[in-house]
């Protein structure tokens, strides 16, 4: 009989005080099979289990980690902050910093109001949107993800009205009916909702370059096109940029693409691996929010001065020159290396990366939208990351999630990553 690993014995006590033994859900592992592997540390480009065992990590947090885990400058500025207080409920110079710092860094930030997560960035853009607007309605992006937002967690309904249909238990029918649903790369498909509903539809929100459905970047003209339809309508544009933010280049997709929303989500990056979010925008909407304005939103570790401290140092870092070209070229040297070892591999696949995000996907030959993503092989995907698994790389235990690479990273790093996957591919047959 085998010993139970650490991490299978903290398992079993989780399962008993915590539904499904994980505090989100996709660390539960479901999509690869087996128990989750419990994290007791971190560096670099490392992260070590509850048994002592080193991974090469590719999951970044969820995409946080973009100068490695622990990095020095980042733990000292949260020592520093951390000696004054924790929290005050009170305002803070940092967040006076942090402000001008994301406003400076992405032209259509104007103004900007911190918050704690990505999902209360969405929810708070969206009741301001729909403020703004004066309308309801808010259209969506068929397997495109905003946090767990009662109007966000709907899929396509059946037939031609195009409403959104509850994707969770706890949603009630008539919020999700606010929201209507588009195939993403798929402008015609906007059009269509908007000569349907031309006087309901208050935003149009979108990642504009997905990261929730395995990484899919947007067609040529795709972005410039939604906004021609939103203003020609009097709907805004949001970009959710809680993972792009400040990954693919020092700003937002707007600056690499020269499309500029109304308002922007930002998370992850921002905080330097802290809860910390923001969601801005132009003065003339985001005055609108209390004080100033009737749209209430409040929190109370709202701008943290811990989380804003690493935020501040981790932008500061990636703002030195040359630091996105290294980050471009550890990440092309990874796909070029396996799609030469994926060349010889007799069943369908592709890879999807932009900047230092990418997924690889078993069974199409192209993932673009929604459908194509669905078509995927998931149980190859399981065999592929419980290979890679066993050689000290650790993926992200789903096909449809983004994996990340980091400054951390080394060329070695991503040579051995490679080869790891030769083997594994071998396997796969």
């Amino acid at each position: 009989m085998t010993t139970p690993t650490l991490s299978q014995k903290l398992y079993s006590r989780a399962v008993e005080r915590i539904p499904g033994g994980v505090n989100s859900p996709v660390r539960a592992w479901r999509a690869v099979g087996g128990d989750p592997l419990f994290i007791q540390r971190a560096r670099g480009a490392n992260v070590w289990d509850a048994d002592g065992r080193m991974y090469l990590d590719y999951v970044g947090s969820w995409g946080p980690m973009i100068l490695g885990h622990a990095h020095p400058k980042v733990l000292a500025a949260m020592q520093t902050a951390m000696r004054d207080g924790t929290s005050f409920g009170a305002p803070t110079a940092g967040e006076v910093e942090m402000a001008e710092t994301l406003a400076a860094a992405i032209p259509s930030l104007e103004m900007v109001r911190l918050v704690s997560s990505g999902t209360e960035a969405t929810t708070a853009a969206i009741r301001l949107a729909r403020a703004s607007a004066r309308r309801s309605a808010i259209l969506k992006f068929d397997g495109c993800y905003h946090g767990h937002v009662d109007a966000l967690l709907v899929r396509a309904g059946s037939g031609a009205a195009t409403f959104g249909v509850p994707d969770s238990a706890g949603v009630p029918e008539a919020v999700a009916h606010q929201t209507l649903i588009a195939n993403f790369n798929d402008l015609s498909s906007v059009e269509d909702r908007f000569k349907a509903h031309p006087q309901d539809i208050a935003a149009v929100i979108i990642e504009p370059i997905v990261g929730n459905m395995g990484v899919i970047p947007p067609e040529k003209n795709f972005l410039q096109g939604l906004r021609e339809v939103t203003r020609r309508y009097g709907a805004l544009l949001i970009f959710d940029e809680v993972i792009t933010g400040f990954r693919l280049g020092y700003g937002g997709v707007q600056t690499r693409f020269g499309v500029e929303p109304d308002l922007t989500c930002l998370g992850k990056i921002v905080g330097g691996g802290l809860p910390l979010a923001a969601f801005g925008g132009k003065r003339v909407i985001m005055q609108q929010l209390a004080p100033l304005g009737p749209v209430y939103q409040a929190g109370t570790l709202s701008g943290n001065p811990v989380a804003v401290a690493a935020g501040l140092q981790t932008l500061e870092l990636l703002s030195k020159p040359g630091t996105y070209e290294r980050l471009e070229g550890l990440a092309a040297r990874l796909e070029q290396g396996l799609r030469a070892a994926f060349a010889e591999y007799v069943h369908p696949w592709c890879l999807n990366r932009v900047g230092s995000m990418w997924t690889q996907f078993f069974g199409v030959a192209g993932v673009r939208d929604a459908e194509s993503a669905r078509r995927c092989d998931t149980a190859i995907f399981g065999r592929w990351f419980r290979g890679m698994l066993d050689r000290g790389i650790y993926l992200p235990p789903s096909q449809f999630e983004a994996a990340f690479v980091s400054l951390a990273h080394t060329e070695d790093d991503i040579d051995s990553t490679v080869q790891a996957a030769r083997e594994v591919l071998a396997q796969l047959g």
